[in-house]
């Protein structure tokens, strides 16, 4: 089995269990663009790959670096699941979920860290089917037409350095910019104005209706909006 490295591309918390708690997105592979290894991926090279676990449901595992040197059990165990994986005109783009056990919290924990995060690479782990060799001394190694892929994981030291993370949506723990504008729905606010005021605070959208309460009710939102503008 042969390993391709990349890049992290966006990384999203939600505050509780819900479909995007411990998500995160990148790219596997991208296409055309020479590894450390000298190789480079053809755009369609996974496409029968996809296909098939699609079908089957039998998807490649999400582990830690490879499972480590040691190949002992716990390194071999998943530390989340792919739900998503298709090709478009940049690579191998891939959307996951890491487990709510402790190795995919300190691996979530590693990813969201500040001022830049611990870990944000993608590491693809493939048998290659079809591939030309080069004719050229300066031509890739191999270019590979068709691989079947095996596990993705989340690895140091990416080979390719093109794919990174580029934001972190959320605060572990903390209320989510969709949990706030929900709250704000519920408490009146059309739409519109639940999204100016998300963007610009109260003194975008001035409150109506004065009745008994409003004022109680403006100082809870505020102190929340507040806590989630940091």
């Amino acid at each position: 089995m042969e390993r391709l490295d990349c890049g992290l591309v966006e990384l999203r918390a939600a505050p509780d269990a819900g479909p995007e708690a411990m998500t995160f997105s990148g790219y596997g592979a991208v296409f055309g663009n020479v590894d450390a290894y000298g190789d480079v991926i053809a755009k369609g090279a996974f496409d029968r790959s996809i296909a098939d676990f699609k079908a089957s449901g039998a998807w490649p595992a999400m582990l830690s670096q490879h499972g480590g040197w040691d190949m002992s059990a716990e390194s071999l165990t998943p530390i989340g699941v792919w739900t998503e994986m298709r090709e478009d005109g940049h690579g191998l783009y891939v959307e996951g979920r890491l487990a709510d056990t402790p190795r995919g919290r300190e691996m979530y924990a590693l990813m969201k860290m500040t001022p830049r995060p611990a870990i944000n690479g993608l590491s693809i782990g493939f048998r290659a089917v079809e591939w030309t060799k080069r004719s050229k001394p300066d031509e890739p190694r191999r270019t590979l037409k068709r691989v079947d892929l095996v596990e993705l994981s989340l690895v140091t030291f990416p080979a390719n350095g093109k794919a990174r993370v580029t934001g972190v949506k959320g605060e572990a723990g903390g209320p989510s910019v969709r949990d706030a504008e929900k709250a704000l729905r519920d408490a009146g606010f059309s739409r519109v104005q639940a999204k100016a005021i998300l963007a610009d605070g109260f003194k975008a959208m001035p409150l109506r209706d004065a009745e008994e309460g409003a004022d109680e009710l403006a100082a809870l939102v505020r102190r929340n909006i507040t806590a989630l503008r940091g």
